[in-house]
């Protein structure tokens, strides 16, 4: 039976449904539980986001990827709550949104302690709950290249991917060259990666887009409704229009097969404002209905939500390492 896990266990594909692929229940920095400025009291954040999840229930949403790393805000066991109450099937990830966001503690650790500590997430289970990840999470630090850190929190990602069958999901694509080698050199095929937030208006770059679409990834237009245009709008945001554009060109060049759409947005962020009006359920609202403006057509949409993101999430057969760690060695010298 195909399947994903879920922290309520695991499910078969053919009941995800529609699928926002890159969500959070709740980002923070480490150190965003200490905040003040911006805390919520625990029964005003939990009725913030059952809003938000039940009105992705009702625009047609069964599936919700959390993509918040270790470190970062996320707990499994509210995630089950969650789940039970709405209805929402929620994955969560194992990994790290980026090595600079990384815990201290986690700094050091080699890619045999990463890989070792994603495949225990993955296949016994989250901080003792029993939850399986469904995803790993990787990043690129800030400066627009991997660092140290990054690459090897890659390797391990790629070689916990290779034995687990979960697909890895990219918090930003910049660098693109050097994720695509270390991928290579591990032996993970590219279609086993989501590269995301190609839409991010820090970081255009439509040849690169091309360039991990042609050898096989997915790429995530998944930053939609951070549009400049709304009051706070945070560094990486850009005009929404150009959004709608650059995706529709990316369309135009025959990548449907490889597309994939998601908000980024938090149901209650942790140790920082949010956006104001910024939800999973800008997808269904406003995104949707400008592509639908544009001529895009409901199979597309359909292709975009539900089988796309199914066969990318979708847990493939484990795989041997020996091959893939050969060339390891040889191109980390």
């Amino acid at each position: 039976m195909a399947k994903v896990n879920t922290v309520l266990g695991p499910v078969p594909v053919e009941d995800l449904g529609v699928i926002a692929v890159h969500e959070h229940i709740g980002f923070g920095l480490p150190g965003c539980e200490l905040d003040t400025q911006w805390w919520k009291k625990p029964e005003e954040a939990f009725e913030v986001t059952i809003e938000k999840l039940r009105r992705f229930r009702e625009h047609g949403g069964k599936t919700f990827v959390d993509c918040t790393g270790i470190g970062n805000g996320r707990d499994v066991e509210y995630f089950q709550v969650l789940s039970r109450r709405t209805g929402v099937h929620i994955i969560a990830v194992t990994g790290f949104v980026a090595g600079d966001s990384a815990l201290p503690y986690f700094r050091d650790k080699s890619e045999d302690y990463l890989m070792d500590l994603f495949i225990h997430e993955i296949t016994v289970g989250i901080d003792g709950t029993g939850a399986k990840a469904g995803a790993i999470k990787v990043g690129v630090s800030r400066g627009g290249k991997l660092s140290e850190l990054d690459k090897r929190i890659y390797r391990a990602a790629a070689r916990a991917a290779l034995k687990t069958g979960v697909p890895i999901i990219t918090h930003l694509c910049v660098d693109a060259e050097t994720a695509i080698a270390i991928f290579d050199e591990e032996g993970l095929p590219l279609n086993r990666v989501l590269m995301g937030h190609a839409d991010d208006g820090g970081y255009l770059n439509e040849d690169r887009d091309t360039l991990i679409a042609e050898h096989g990834g997915w790429v995530g237009f998944d930053t939609i409704g951070y549009d400049s245009e709304m009051e706070g709008a945070p560094y990486w945001s850009r005009p929404r229009q150009d959004r709608v554009e650059h995706f529709l060109r990316f369309l135009d060049k025959g990548f449907v097969d490889v597309a994939l759409i998601s908000a980024d947005a938090n149901c209650c962020a942790l140790g920082w404002p949010g956006l104001k009006g910024h939800s999973v359920n800008y997808l269904f609202e406003e995104f949707l209905p400008d592509l639908r403006k544009a001529g895009v057509g409901e199979e597309v949409i359909e292709q975009l939500l539900v089988h796309n993101p199914t066969k990318f999430l979708t847990m493939q057969e484990p795989q041997d390492l020996k091959s893939s760690l050969g060339r390891t060695k040889q191109g980390s010298r």
